[in-house]
């Protein structure tokens, strides 16, 4: 198989700068998104080391603590002459349709469990969206949350009365209402057959409304490795512009005044939005909170074996949402981050117009061309061929078939390049004797610039297809991590393309097709050391990258490199591919026959 063999082992020319600065943008943005990761993700802590609890955050005081005219006083409890509504003992109702189950308790009038059916966790089980461990120490989802710890810790183990008890099937109605201690509760939530609910809370004392918030005090279920806990984020939409604030930018207990679009808190997949009824008046609450979760915490990649040393305290973000006037009406938004879901869910018009809560699916810095890419592969999918590994391939056959025509013209610039390369060599041996600080330099490369140019030889043109590719790569590295469809989407003997491929075949096969590629690929004016470098350096970096990271994007990286293997085995039979064969076998001899060092005149 003599056409496999790289045409282009010569001396080094001006591309070498070309490559190297392709090299090094290629190294930093990897090693940038590693070190990223790296500052994100959970870390190891003593066992001894304290907790950010909700109560300690609440109490800290802050920068933008709410006036005193927009949270009331807390006042002395009195006894009212309203008579108490308690229940006798603690019950729950379920609320059921077709895409959750709700399970509520009258302690609290909150949460116990909000099982997403069509999503599973990792244990194939349909996904609850409550992180229990952080709902035990932190609070359930609805409970209400006021500026008086006291009030809170007292509102959260009242016992109300329900307007039903067992089983609902949306769409349905549930009020709560809870009357002692001249403190006065009541929560009415309305369901119908979407992921979207409908709440109404109000909350007096003595008489006055008090600023109760209704809140998602931290986490998500599937939250159960690293990378999920360090995605958590503050969402919030503010005069149709979104933002999304990252754990190490929340402060717990802060109040964030509206308006308000939407506002809540998500992770990769999931989210919990408040779409308030009047986004003038809305306000936010952060919650942030660390949890010690080494025993429930699942690993994965090299050493997921091991045990825990010590703590590893991971971020809890929240949210708490209301009305400034203290009666809040909003809905709520408790789902996948799924775009087909997102697009359809919209704030409440302000001045006619609204926003949709796709914004909430965020991609980072190559956002557009993530999610234009995401939009290639769902249709793929929904149209051609319904699995999402299959659609990965096909939309990478497909990338690869547009980019045909540049890799064709740099092909048949590097052939340009050899054919004066001869020349080349010819000005850089007048110019040996001149130190590399010399001015005499300049005018060295002055001429190889002018030799270049009447040539019609882009000294860059070999790096274009590889300067388009990169976008991609990066855009698909971004992607992979944040969409819902992907979750635990099987292709061959892969269960999660989201996921590290735990027998490492992909990666292995990354591995191989990267040598090849960067072994076969010509690189005319690369120095046969410096290609030899890199042949082996780049399959080590990208391989670390694909085993550590979702099995999908190695799959998008494998299969582009074969196609780009398969695509030089043709060039390679065509009179381009022969020519340049030949002019690089004619430079082998003559250095053959040269008793010089190799790389040097």
């Amino acid at each position: 198989m003599a056409e496999f063999k790289n045409p282009n082992q010569q001396g080094g020319t001006q591309d070498n700068r070309s490559l190297f600065v392709m090299m090094f943008v290629m190294l930093a943005v990897f090693f940038g998104l590693s070190y990223y990761r790296q500052k994100t993700n959970p870390k190891t802590a003593s066992p001894n080391a304290p907790a950010v609890t909700q109560s300690q955050s609440a109490a800290a005081p802050q920068s933008a603590a709410p006036s005193p005219s927009s949270a009331l006083p807390a006042q002395a409890a009195s006894p009212s002459a309203t008579p108490a509504v308690q229940a006798a003992a603690e019950q729950t109702t379920v609320i059921e349709n077709e895409l959750y189950r709700i399970e509520f308790t009258n302690r609290g009038a909150q949460v116990k469990s909000w099982v997403l059916k069509q999503y599973q966790d990792t244990d194939n089980k349909p996904l609850n969206l409550v992180h229990t461990q952080a709902a035990e120490k932190f609070g359930y989802p609805l409970s209400l949350y006021t500026y008086d710890q006291g009030l809170n810790d007292t509102l959260k183990q009242a016992l109300y009365v329900p307007s039903t008890s067992g089983q609902i099937t949306a769409p349905g109605t549930l009020t709560f209402k809870y009357s002692a201690n001249g403190v006065d509760v009541t929560k009415t939530f309305s369901f119908d057959e979407t992921y979207v609910i409908h709440a109404d809370t109000q909350v007096t004392r003595n008489g006055s409304a008090v600023r109760a918030l209704l809140s998602w005090p931290g986490g998500f279920g599937d939250q159960d490795n690293a990378q999920n806990y360090a995605a958590a984020q503050i969402d919030y939409s503010r005069d149709r512009n979104e933002q999304h604030l990252a754990a190490k930018k929340v402060s717990g207990g802060e109040t964030l005044n509206g308006p308000f679009d939407w506002a809540g808190v998500s992770d990769n997949y999931f989210a919990t939005i408040f779409l308030p009824d009047t986004p003038a008046s809305a306000s936010v609450v952060t919650l942030h909170n660390e949890l010690d979760v080494a025993k429930t915490i699942h690993r994965t990649g090299f050493g997921s074996s091991s045990p825990a040393k010590g703590a590893i305290n991971v971020p809890i973000l929240g949210a708490a949402f209301g009305d400034v006037s203290g009666h809040t009406q909003t809905r709520i938004y408790a789902g996948p981050k799924a775009v087909n879901v997102l697009r359809n869910i919209y704030s409440t018009p302000v001045d006619g117009k609204r926003v949709s809560l796709e914004p909430l699916l965020d991609f980072g810095f190559w956002g557009p061309i993530g999610k234009y890419l995401f939009l290639a592969l769902q249709w793929i999918h929904s149209h051609i061929v319904g699995n999402w590994g299959w659609s990965i391939i096909i939309l990478t056959l497909c990338i690869n078939v547009l980019l045909l025509p540049l890799r064709i013209k740099t092909m048949q610039s590097g052939l340009k390049m050899q054919r004066i390369q001869p020349q080349m060599d010819a000005i850089k041996e007048k110019y040996k004797k001149y130190k590399i600080n010399d001015p005499k330099r300049n005018e060295m490369n002055m001429e190889i610039m002018k030799l270049q140019k009447d040539n019609g030889v882009n000294m860059f043109g070999g790096c274009i297809p590889t300067l388009i590719q990169l976008p991609l790569l990066f855009a698909f590295f971004s992607m992979i991590p944040k969409v819902v469809e992907l979750r635990h989407a099987h292709w061959a003997w892969l269960h999660d393309l989201t996921a590290p491929d735990p027998y490492y075949i992909i990666p292995a096969v990354m591995i191989i097709s990267q040598f090849l590629m960067q072994f076969y690929t010509p690189s005319p004016g690369v120095d046969p050391q410096q290609q030899k470098m890199m042949a082996f350096m780049m399959p080590a970096i990208s391989g670390y990258f694909v085993i550590t990271y979702g099995a999908g994007l190695g799959l998008y990286w494998a299969v582009g490199n074969f196609f780009g293997i398969a695509q030089q085995m043709i060039m390679n039979r065509t009179s381009l591919g022969k020519e340049m064969r030949e002019i690089a076998a004619k430079r082998a001899r003559r250095k053959a026959g040269s008793p010089v060092i190799q790389g040097k005149r």
